[in-house]
């Protein structure tokens, strides 16, 4: 190859070299770009999955805010309709206690009289008799056929056993009346000894031996506590509520023992009433203890809530402790605990202070419309969030309240 020949090669060679080097260039901008568009895609997509969990996370938020909002509303109705209901109570026990109590009073009064009168008319009877030792035969006739002689015994019995009932229906009346604070809407020092008596007393007829069980046996352990400010009435719906449930925990549990295959003894039905002044914290403590059959360790946690029940339908509403759950935290700035085990029994606590001068009743009314305006607010951010999110807020109908 002569040196215009090389000279020919070498320029073909730089012009194919350059043109390699071109399209080099051309294929490393290309992946230059590639990758610079890669890199936005993976931003822009990052930055989507960022707002979608942020929006997810945020929907969860307000779903959980709305499901609380829910909760809190149907807390406020139950307290309403409780407190209305409570205050209707009042008045009407109270006017039926009033009414019976005149009547009552007037046959309690006369009684004494009727038995002076006739212990008067006996003696009467006896001179006569004395006196007159052989009456014509129609008396005679008469005497017989009247057993003048039991009369003349068993009339003590009589006038005694009127007088006791009259007694008793005194003590129930009384007892309605103390019971019946409902409509006071005013804080007021009283006797929770006085409370708990009067309860019991108005359970006095599912404390009694029943066909089904024996009788259910009260225990009555009062410490010595002053007099204490509170809402009298609704404690005493609080006692009555708790009361109650531990007298249909008893039966069951003695239905049940009944059932077994060894029909074995069971133990005495107890239901124990403690009260203690805690001077520390100046709290007074009552407490409700049965022997029972405990309550299982899930169930537990949801026994304040409302509706919540295990008793079977128609028997229970599931408002009792959770009302009792309200007015022992809301309405006294106390607390009420549960402490049961299976096959241990149950007790529940209630703890108050001893003075509520300075604790105000809530405005149902107030939070009742923050809930509301809250509920609407979320709920018309997550309709316009997303088309999937359309949550409601059920209307809760109380057709009944448990007595």
């Amino acid at each position: 190859m002569n040196d215009s020949e090389a000279a020919q090669r070498i320029q073909e060679l730089e012009k194919a070299n350059r043109v390699l080097q071109k399209k080099l260039d051309r294929a490393q901008q290309g992946r230059l770009q590639i990758e610079e568009s890669r890199r936005r895609a993976e931003a822009v997509l990052s930055a989507t999955i960022k707002e979608l969990r942020d929006s997810q996370n945020m929907l969860e938020e307000r779903s959980q805010a709305l499901e609380q909002a829910l909760h809190d509303l149907q807390g406020m109705q139950t307290r309403m309709l409780m407190t209305e209901k409570m205050s209707a109570l009042g008045v009407l026990v109270a006017g039926v206690a009033h009414e019976i109590n005149n009547p009552v009073g007037f046959i309690y009064g006369n009684l004494d009289y009727a038995n002076q009168y006739a212990q008067d008319l006996l003696h009467l009877v006896d001179l006569y008799q004395k006196n007159y030792p052989d009456p014509k035969s129609a008396i005679q006739d008469f005497i017989e056929s009247i057993d003048l002689e039991f009369m003349k015994s068993d009339m003590p019995n009589v006038m005694n056993s009127m007088k006791m009932g009259a007694e008793r229906i005194k003590e129930i009346v009384l007892s309605l009346r103390t019971f019946s604070r409902m409509d006071e809407s005013e804080v007021k020092a009283v006797n929770l000894h006085d409370g708990l008596d009067s309860t019991l007393t108005i359970l006095e007829h599912r404390l009694k031996p029943q066909p089904h069980r024996p009788r259910i046996q009260v225990i009555r352990e009062y410490g010595e506590i002053p007099e204490i400010e509170c809402y009298a009435g609704q404690l005493n719906q609080v006692f009555m509520n708790i009361m109650s449930n531990a007298i249909d925990a008893l039966e069951e549990y003695f239905v049940e023992i009944q059932k077994g295959p060894n029909h074995c003894p069971s133990p005495p039905l107890v239901l124990t009433i403690k009260t203690e002044l805690l001077e520390e914290n100046q709290e007074v403590q009552i407490c409700f203890q049965d022997n029972g059959p405990g309550i299982p360790p899930d169930v537990i946690p949801q026994l304040f809530d409302p509706f919540f029940t295990t008793k079977p339908v128609g028997k229970g509403t599931g408002l009792g402790l959770s009302i009792s759950y309200q007015i022992v935290t809301e309405k006294h700035n106390g607390r009420l605990e549960c402490l049961s085990k299976l096959g241990q029994g149950t007790e529940f606590i209630i703890s108050i202070p001893s003075r509520q001068s300075l604790i105000q009743e809530p405005a149902f009314s107030t939070q009742t419309a923050e809930s509301l305006e809250t509920a609407e607010l979320i709920s018309s951010e997550l309709l316009a969030q997303s088309d999937l999110v359309n949550p409601t807020v059920d209307q809760v109908e109380l057709k009944q309240l448990s007595r």
